[in-house]
């Protein structure tokens, strides 16, 4: 028996899981995989990173469920790698190889004055608040002034906005946390705005996310016709990508629409880069100042040295996100990945046997959910190559729990996944509402542990 570790139950662990056993006709031994998670939950970002009004993406956890459903696959949460659990190197002796899907955990900051001002957060933390991540347990957000401003221009920088401008009873309807909830229910935030320093021919968005700002029921999006115009695909989008010109046409209807009356307002602006947070002299946000920028002829952007200010009580960055490093792996500091050939970990320039990565801590934070299946195709191709060396290694036990439990680990097996679902079933039900996610690291376990 060949046994495989996947550390990480999100879209790229769970692919890289099936496309090892979707090969299962090439491999010479029996094959059984262990998808380990540091969380007592599966399905990574698909639970803890899609907004809870997103019922359609949230759905593909039905997909990845069936892997992890499979009789050759053996979920396993509440098990850090790392600091707080077991080493890389014990791991590596529990299995015949190990593949770290481990995604890019950290958010990139501005590295502006202010940042550490209180209410400028990540929107990172912001997402892991309303989608109950265990560890955003007790955080709160100033939600008590009229503005709020989003820095960024990609996927997540909407969820946000749309969030922050929802109205409260189309929330209540998912499975967000009560505390959240009611949070966002005595929110005084109307007027939230989306920043960009470049031009919107050069938004990360897709057109769909951004289109849904305009569904908003309660809420007008805003756009400025003069920062559109002052981007070079604007007037000729001939030589924009698909999803460019789509995103720019959106655009230019809420620009050329009458202005709107909705009682929330979502400002989508274009050509501003963050310069400085603004301190209320109490240690507290009270705005952003911007600096006009311009197109360059590289297709970056410039600075023009006329600057503004944006009044805001919140200031979430969205400005991308790294890898971490993992104790006991390389890292490449420089692009916040484990330096692979082939998915292959290298030390030294030489390929580790046994050791592989995929997804984002593997190629960096691009692509979308999808892209993560070719990419662990190949990882799993490097892997089935390497089998007969891999055969060949010894093991510390027959069973990987043993020594799980030694290292002082108490997994959660797929049944305590099971109850956990259950009572946020009956959290949901208590509340008057549907399914609602439970917020802490008490509640899931002894929810599991009840199981």
């Amino acid at each position: 028996m060949l046994r495989i570790a996947v550390v990480g139950s999100g879209p790229s662990g769970v692919y890289t899981a099936q496309s090892l056993l979707d090969q299962r006709a090439a491999w010479p031994v029996p094959l059984a995989v262990d998808v380990l998670d540091r969380l007592p939950c599966p399905y990574g970002l698909v639970r803890y990173g899609v907004a809870p009004d997103h019922e359609k993406i949230k759905s593909l956890q039905n997909n990845l469920r069936q892997v992890l459903e499979r009789p050759d696959v053996r979920f396993l949460g509440n098990v850090p790698v790392g600091e707080g659990g077991i080493s890389a190197r014990e791991l590596r002796g529990l299995y015949h190889a190990v593949i770290y899907c481990v995604g890019a955990a950290r958010d990139r900051r501005l590295g502006i004055p202010g940042e550490d001002l209180a209410g400028s957060c990540s929107a990172t933390d912001f997402v892991s608040w309303y989608s109950a991540h265990p560890d955003a347990i007790g955080q709160g957000f100033p939600l008590g002034g009229r503005g709020a401003v989003v820095i960024g221009a990609g996927n997540v920088a909407v969820d946000v906005a749309r969030v922050l401008a929802r109205g409260v009873e189309e929330l209540r309807a998912t499975d967000i946390p009560q505390g959240p909830l009611d949070a966002l229910a005595a929110s005084a935030v109307t007027d939230v705005h989306m920043v960009a320093r470049r031009g919107p021919s050069q938004a990360k968005c897709t057109t769909k996310e951004l289109r849904e700002l305009g569904t908003l029921p309660g809420a007008d999006v805003v756009v400025r016709a003069e920062e559109l115009a002052a981007d070079p695909g604007y007037a000729d989008p001939a030589g924009l990508s698909a999803t460019a010109r789509r995103n720019v046409a959106a655009l230019r209807g809420w620009a050329e629409a009458p202005a709107g009356t909705a009682a929330r307002r979502i400002h989508l602006r274009f050509f501003l880069r963050p310069v400085e947070i603004l301190d209320d002299g109490r240690g507290a946000v009270r705005g952003v100042r911007f600096e006009r920028t311009a197109p360059d002829a590289s297709g970056g952007v410039t600075g023009t040295g006329e600057l503004m200010d944006i009044d805001a009580g919140l200031v979430l960055r969205s400005v991308g996100y790294r890898g971490v490093p993992l104790p006991g792996l390389p890292f490449d500091p420089v692009g916040g990945t484990v330096p692979h050939a082939g998915g292959r970990v290298l030390r030294d320039g030489a390929a580790s046997l046994g050791e592989y990565v995929a997804g984002w801590i593997k190629r960096g934070p691009t692509g979308v959910i999808g892209t993560n299946r070719p990419c662990a195709k190949e990882t799993a191709g490097s892997v089935l190559a390497d089998v007969p060396e891999l055969a060949r290694r010894q093991v510390a036990a027959e069973d990987p729990l043993s020594g799980l439990a030694a290292a002082g680990l108490t997994p959660v097996a797929w049944r305590g996944w099971l109850g956990i679902e259950a009572a946020e079933t009956a959290l949901g039900r208590t509340l008057s509402r549907g399914t609602v996610k439970i917020p802490d690291w008490a509640g899931l376990l002894t929810a599991a542990r009840g199981a």
